[in-house]
């Protein structure tokens, strides 16, 4: 837009009805006025030859989003897959009227995630990432949400922070699940079952934890829950873990692999040579994943649509920047549990 002053802001402020100053904030697209008068202004301006009928179109035009996808880094082959689900989608035709980046970082270390959050806050008009449960991170989400930003989780939550929308499975639900299958898949008396995570400052791999032991005890009393591990979504931390599980238990009868990097789970299983006679279920429908049902090293896989989760977080950004009248809920995300013979 031309640079107006003097004469020229008196002339538009006249013939649109409203005050020079509001002239200024509307051609120097600044804050505070209200669409319909932003538009008469506009008008005003072209009708009197002070800017082209193009110029009009452009200023009305909103102001594209700036979004930022924050996941956490290592070797969970799921999460890669988001990555360059969202990355894919950044480079695509600006349909959703946003600039969208993906970063992926040591989202472990609850300082490093919070000042990420922070560092990125400023620049941004929207955020999602995979949150860790912990007081730093909650208090940067309450920041920016003070700061009118929007911020969205993704697979994992956080408590009490105020975040404008989740984008993830019933985790409780997902726990259950497991326990269920695994519960009805195992034929024997007695026996021991396995529990490894990423963390339990994952609230998911916490609810999911949850849900996996009360339905155990409550079902199947027969099995015996070993406390859980902790592998941080390593593939190393769990070939280590369940080497070492498989040697202090030979009666472990399953695996529930709560967070990602299946692969060192199913590399452990074949080394001992127990993938056919240990029960493993895991997340995360991945090229490495499929291979593992495919070959019976895994029996079941308990996965969400990497696309699914990137549609629903980009429908809400959407109605809250452009249409913060409009409630609209995205649609939840159906579980999905794969099996071998129902390979999508």
């Amino acid at each position: 837009m031309p640079k107006m002053k003097g004469p020229i802001l008196s002339d538009i402020a006249k013939r649109a009805s409203v005050s020079s100053a509001t002239v200024d904030r509307v051609i120097n697209r600044r804050p505070g006025v209200r669409e319909l008068t932003a538009k008469r202004v506009l008008q005003a301006a072209a009708d009197l030859g002070y800017v082209p009928q193009t110029d009009i179109v452009n200023a009305l035009r909103p102001r594209p989003m700036r979004l930022v996808f924050l996941l956490p880094a290592g070797t969970n082959s799921y999460l890669k897959l988001l990555g360059e689900t969202v990355k894919r989608f950044a480079a695509g035709p600006a349909d959703a009227n946003a600039t969208i980046r993906c970063f992926f970082i040591d989202s472990f270390d609850p300082k490093i995630l919070a000042e990420a959050l922070r560092r990125y806050g400023d620049k941004i008009d929207g955020v999602a990432f995979m949150a860790i449960d912990h007081p730093l991170v909650r208090e940067a989400v309450t920041n920016l949400r003070a700061k009118g930003k929007h911020v969205i989780t993704l697979i994992s939550d956080v408590s009490n922070s105020g975040r404008s929308a989740y984008v993830g499975l019933d985790n409780r639900a997902v726990g259950r699940t497991a326990a269920y299958v695994l519960g009805r898949l195992s034929k024997i008396e007695c026996g021991k079952v396995a529990l490894i995570a990423a963390t339990r400052t994952y609230r998911a791999h916490e609810e999911r934890e949850m849900g996996f032991l009360g339905l155990m005890e409550q079902s199947y009393p027969q099995l015996t829950v070993i406390g859980l591990r902790e592998g941080h979504d390593d593939r190393s931390e769990n070939y280590r873990l369940t080497l070492k599980l498989l040697d202090e238990y030979p009666d472990l009868v399953g695996i529930y692999n709560v967070g990602g990097s299946s692969d060192g789970i199913a590399r452990a299983l074949r080394e001992r040579g127990r993938e056919r006679s240990t029960l493993f279920i895991g997340h995360g429908l991945t090229s490495d994943t499929r291979g593992y049902l495919l070959e019976d090293v895994m029996d079941v896989v308990i996965t969400q649509s990497p696309d699914a989760i990137l549609r629903n977080a980009m429908q809400i950004f959407i109605n809250l920047h452009f249409n913060p009248g409009n409630r609209t809920i995205a649609p939840r995300l159906p579980m999905e549990v794969i099996f071998k013979e129902n390979l999508p």
